[in-house]
């Protein structure tokens, strides 16, 4: 099993509107790929509580049949559908893929 953890820091403005419900929005449209996606297992999206300068505001943590089952995420319709609006308010992003047993 592959675990695939991403942090975001998102923008405090921006489309549609403040830091808060641009997360929220990221949110929403991460969690719709659960269960559309082959080999993926499980996907769980959190929203950080902190608000200390360090702090990352969206983490993802998802879990894959294997690497080549990563490797289609990364190239499936409905997740490069869910890149634009990731990036349109996130400024920064931190990735860790790692085996699991």
């Amino acid at each position: 099993m592959i675990r695939h953890v991403v942090m975001w820091k998102v923008r405090e403005s921006g489309e549609p509107g403040t830091g808060p419900v641009n997360a929220l929005r990221v949110k929403r449209a991460l969690e719709s790929l659960n269960g559309r996606i082959p080999g993926l297992k499980r996907l769980e999206v959190g929203v950080g509580a902190s608000s200390q300068p360090e702090s990352s505001e969206i983490v993802l943590f998802s879990e894959f049949e294997s690497m080549k089952a990563l490797e289609g995420y990364r190239e499936h319709p409905a997740h490069m559908a869910v890149v634009p609006i990731v990036r349109s308010v996130c400024s920064e992003r931190r990735s860790v893929d790692y085996e699991a047993d």
